[in-house]
C-alpha cells in the first residue's frame, strides 16, 4: 500500500525554510575530515543535556564497542517485544541524543521497551563496522531473554539501512522478526540513478550532489558493491516493512524503490509519503505534528505486527 499525506502545518514550513537556509549548506560540505567528524560529535553531547520525559525510564547499556539506552515507561511488556532503534547521520553523526525523542515517544506510544542504539561510525569504522554492532545489540536484547519475533527494527537515514542490513543478516540465518521501520531510508549507495531524480534539486534538507562521495567516504572503498546495498538484496523472507518518507526528499527515490522490490520479493510492505516535510521529519516528533502523527503510524503497525505472547526462539549470531 502506498498513501499520500497532504497535510502540512506551518511548523513544518519554518522547518523547510530553516533546513533549506542553513543544514543543506552545511552538508553540501561533507564529506567531512576528521576534525569536522569531531565536532559533530559535539551536536549529539549537546542534546544529550535536554531534559528526559519525566516517565521514561532509562538503562544504560555498555557493548563494548558500542552503548545503548534501554527505553521503557509504566505499562511497558518486555515479554511481549520490544523496538530496537539505530539512529540516522549518514554513518557520521548522530547519537542517543539526537533521536532521544523520537525513540521515547515510540516507548510511550507503542507500549514497548526501545533499544536505543549508538554504533560506531565513521572515524571508528566504516557502514559494516556500523552492521556488525547493530547485530550485537539485537543479540543483547534476545541474550537477555526478548524473543525475536517480538522484536521490530527500525531506524531513519541511515540508520534505516542498518534496520534492513541486521533483518537481512537475520532472515539468511532463519530468524524471524515481527517488522521493519524505516523512515526516509538510505538503501542505496550508488547515487546514479538518485540524482536524476526529480527532487535531487527540490530537498531541502539533502545535497544530493555530494551522496556518492559521502558513500565512498563512509564505505572505504573507491568502487562499492551493489550488494553494500539492501535495496540490492534478496529481500525474500523478509518481515512486514513500514516505509515513511517525505514527499520532496531525494531519497524518496530510495524509499519507492525498495517499496518496489519489496512487493516483487512478496513482502508485506506499506509506504506512506507526506507533503510538506523535509529527511527524516519524524524525528522532530515533539515539534512537528506531523512528526507525531508518523510516530503514532508507527505505533500502529507495531501493533499490528508484534504478537501478543510470541513463541520462545533462538538468537541471532553476529
Amino acid at each position: 500500500m502506498i498513501e499520500i499525506h497532504a497535510r502540512s502545518s506551518h511548523r513544518s514550513l519554518l522547518v523547510r525554510i530553516g533546513s533549506r537556509a542553513v543544514v543543506r549548506p552545511v552538508l553540501g560540505l561533507f564529506p567531512s575530515s576528521r576534525t569536522a567528524a569531531c565536532l559533530l560529535d559535539l551536536v549529539d553531547v549537546g542534546m544529550q543535556a535536554l531534559p528526559r520525559h519525566s516517565e521514561v525510564q532509562v538503562e544504560s547499556v555498555d557493548g563494548g564497542e558500542w552503548v545503548a539506552e534501554l527505553l521503557s515507561v509504566e505499562g511497558c511488556d518486555p515479554r511481549r517485544g520490544a523496538i530496537v532503534y539505530f539512529h540516522g547521520g549518514a554513518f557520521v553523526m548522530g547519537g542517543l541524543g539526537t533521536h532521544r525523542r523520537i525513540t521515547e515517544r515510540l516507548a510511550q506510544r507503542a507500549g514497548l521497551p526501545v533499544l536505543s542504539v549508538a554504533y560506531r561510525q565513521h572515524g571508528r569504522g566504516h557502514v559494516d563496522t556500523s552492521i556488525r554492532d547493530c547485530i550485537e545489540a539485537v543479540d543483547w536484547l534476545i541474550d537477555r531473554g526478548f524473543d525475536p519475533s517480538g522484536l521490530v527494527l527500525a531506524g531513519d537515514s541511515a540508520g534505516g539501512h542498518l534496520a534492513f542490513a541486521v533483518a537481512l543478516a537475520a532472515t539468511e540465518q532463519g530468524i524471524a522478526l515481527a517488522g521493519v521501520v524505516a523512515l526516509s531510508p538510505w538503501l542505496e549507495f550508488d547515487n546514479t540513478q538518485r540524482r536524476r531524480h526529480r527532487n535531487a534539486l527540490r530537498d531541502d534538507f539533502i545535497p544530493a550532489f555530494r551522496l556518492q562521495r559521502v558513500a565512498h567516504h563512509v564505505t572505504g572503498t573507491p568502487v562499492i558493491d551493489p550488494e553494500m546495498s539492501p535495496v540490492n538484496a534478496d529481500l525474500r523472507g523478509l518481515p512486514p516493512v513500514l516505509i515513511v518518507c517525505a514527499a520532496d526528499e531525494v531519497l524518496r527515490y530510495d524509499a519507492e524503490l525498495m517499496t518496489e522490490r519489496l512487493d516483487k520479493a512478496g513482502v508485506p510492505v506499506d509506504l506512506h509519503i507526506w507533503e510538506g516535510q523535509v529527511h527524516a521529519f519524524p524525528v522532530l516528533a515533539d515539534f512537528l505534528p506531523e512528526g507525531a502523527a508518523a510516530v503514532e503510524q508507527i505505533s500502529t503497525f507495531v501493533d499490528r505486527v508484534v504478537p501478543l505472547r510470541p513463541p520462545v526462539e533462538d538468537g541471532l549470531a553476529s
